[in-house]
């Protein structure tokens, strides 16, 4: 049984089923045999997972115990060699899986449906304000999202408006509660939409920022993330040029592939634990893209269909001790966004109350704007800084990350919105 259910990892595994892979393998160490049926349950057609974040489907703390991830080393997450052209060797692959099983790191998908999103926390709201469910459908899909409409809005005033991509197994709720976005917007009186991803589209509700198909303008998941944004602007009195987009590890990486693709639609972005565009292409260069961090994204593939004319300003936030995506990849996107522009840097230090310390890198302009803020959050892991318990993946140690980024977006604007 034990050669039996080995070898159909193995299979798996190289066949590039790391999910199926990692469900045979807990089904094995629990004793039940994976027969061929169970092994070929989950439809081909969805993608893989390539985000961390995946690993569970509840809140965690920040780590502690653990060394900081080193810039330019591997983070221990899939044992993939970017300067190889060929899988890595089965038993070094399978090591890697049960080192992640035995530690309980994996969410059992044989233990519910692992399609299923958090049961949806109840994100407060004030008098007057609304959080509406709605569906975008054109040529390239359809998307479930929500948006928030604060109690402040008013029809005849232009609002700004924030889209909002969560992480990997998270739903626009679950989103939603954890940010505190809905808090922030309340004060400044902004629209928050939170478009979801689907299962069909990828098991682990991961949006597909590895995916070659999934990094050109309007076409793919750029496409539908667009439409939605066009949507509320239509279906709502939105200022654009005030429009602005942030995500969280696979939704970081989906931003960044936003404000390369589309720099007329979107006036800045944020990038929370996330990758630059073009980091990756493929399952193995993404793992490799996470595992030790890349300074080849260079976002061609969106590029070459919107040529950028401006620096789209981007807030950066990254753990030092993020050991899934490594933090590396933070300075990818910050170098990514500046395009070797001759920016003036400035350092500053903070500490948070009870909480984490970090830095914070200003990149100015000759005219003295900021066009791009990086804060590296010391000690803290793979989480949104400054969240809300009631949703997952957040650390309350940290910078309020929502904050700072609505505070930066506001201070962007377009310089040539679209009408």
């Amino acid at each position: 049984m034990f050669n039996t259910d080995w070898l159909a990892a193995t299979r798996l595994t190289n066949a590039g089923r790391l999910t199926e892979a990692t469900a045979a393998l807990q089904r094995m160490l629990a004793g039940n045999r994976t027969t061929p049926s169970a092994t070929t349950a989950t439809a081909w057609s969805t993608p893989p997972t390539i985000d961390g974040v995946a690993e569970s489907a509840y809140a965690q703390p920040a780590p502690q115990a653990e060394p900081p991830a080193t810039r330019g080393s591997g983070v221990g997450w899939l044992p993939f060699n970017p300067a190889a052209s060929v899988k890595p060797t089965t038993p070094r692959a399978l090591r890697g899986f049960l080192d992640q099983v035995s530690q309980g790191g994996f969410l059992p998908p044989g233990s519910a449906d692992l399609g299923s999103s958090p049961a949806a926390p109840r994100v407060p709201m004030p008098e007057g304000a609304q959080f509406l469910a709605a569906t975008f459908s054109d040529e390239a899909g359809s998307r479930p999202y929500k948006v928030y409409v604060p109690s402040t809005y008013r029809p005849e005033q232009p609002a700004p408006l924030v889209v909002m991509l969560h992480g990997c197994t998270q739903s626009p709720d679950d989103f939603a509660a954890g940010t505190r976005m809905n808090e922030m917007a309340e004060l400044h009186t902004c629209l928050v939409v939170y478009p979801g991803q689907t299962t069909s589209a990828n098991m682990q509700r991961c949006w597909n920022w590895f995916s070659e198909a999934d990094q050109h303008r309007d076409r793919g998941e750029p496409a539908l993330i667009a439409g939605i944004t066009r949507q509320i602007m239509r279906d709502y009195a939105v200022d654009p040029g005030r429009v602005y987009l942030a995500g969280l590890s696979a939704g970081g990486a989906a931003a960044a592939i936003m404000g390369e693709a589309y720099p007329d639609l979107y006036a800045a972005i944020g990038v929370h634990s996330g990758l630059a565009c073009g980091a990756a292409s493929d399952m193995p260069s993404a793992f490799a893209a996470m595992r030790g961090g890349s300074m080849n994204g260079s976002g061609n593939a969106a590029r070459s269909e919107a040529p950028r004319r401006r620096i789209v300003p981007v807030i950066v936030f990254h753990g030092d001790r993020d050991t899934t995506v490594n933090p590396r990849n933070g300075d990818a996107v910050v170098a990514q966004s500046t395009q070797a522009a001759r920016l003036e840097t400035r350092a500053e230090k903070g500490q948070v109350p009870g909480g984490y310390a970090y830095t914070r890198v200003l990149n100015i302009q000759a005219d003295g704007r900021t066009v791009v803020e990086h804060w590296t959050v010391h000690g803290a892991g793979h989480a949104w800084f400054g969240g809300s318990s009631a949703g997952s993946y957040t650390d309350p140690r940290g910078p309020d990350a929502s904050r700072e980024m609505l505070r930066f977006f506001l201070q962007h604007p377009h310089p040539a919105p679209i009408a």
